[in-house]
């Protein structure tokens, strides 16, 4: 299996970021951390600075097997900036990879017009940069190669679906299990 990427920016959820991490890290995959600001120091929104293990600028992204994009404020809208992000979710989004985007970052790949005729879900107030999506206001929502979350509250419940996606259910609810996650 390939490498997850996570992409942060200046003003990051941290529940959103790490817990992803943390949960695909503890099933064996690997996950690389890549800021898409100059320095590989990025600063969550709740002061919790993080040290990415590469910069956007010095990534070829070949091994990747997933694309995920916290939410937070003004983080989501600092990954939306990143020019080299967006050309890396339009290439992955035409080669049907999965991507996932929780909080408000889904209004990054809305503004791509990524979303258009799939089912989604974000942060309440931000569906209106979903473009062309059908908003479902859950929890987590699953459609074609994208999987989207709804805030901070719905960290552990979207990692899990990145898991699951990448490795199937039986290992999903195995680590469920191990973690005391409720099923």
């Amino acid at each position: 299996m390939g490498t997850v990427y996570v992409f942060l920016a200046d003003g990051f959820e941290e529940v959103e970021a790490l817990t992803p991490v943390d949960v695909l890290r503890r099933a064996g995959i690997n996950v690389t951390l890549v800021s898409v600001t100059p320095d590989e120091i990025v600063s969550g929104a709740h002061g919790v600075h993080v040290l990415c293990d590469k910069n956007i600028v010095n990534c070829d992204f070949y091994d990747a097997a997933m694309l995920v994009l916290p939410g937070g404020l003004p983080g989501a809208e600092n990954l939306g900036r990143s020019e080299e992000l967006r050309k890396l979710l339009l290439e992955f989004a035409s080669q049907k990879k999965p991507i996932a985007a929780i909080c408000a970052a889904p209004m990054v790949l809305g503004q791509l017009g990524l979303l258009k005729g799939l089912k989604a879900t974000c942060y309440p107030g931000f569906e209106t940069y979903l473009e062309g999506a059908q908003y479902t206001a859950a929890v987590v929502e699953q459609d074609a190669n994208f999987i989207t979350g709804r805030g901070p509250g719905a960290a552990m419940s979207f990692a899990f679906a990145l898991l699951e996606k990448l490795v199937g259910s039986e290992k999903a609810t195995e680590l469920k299990k191990g973690m005391l996650v409720e099923q």
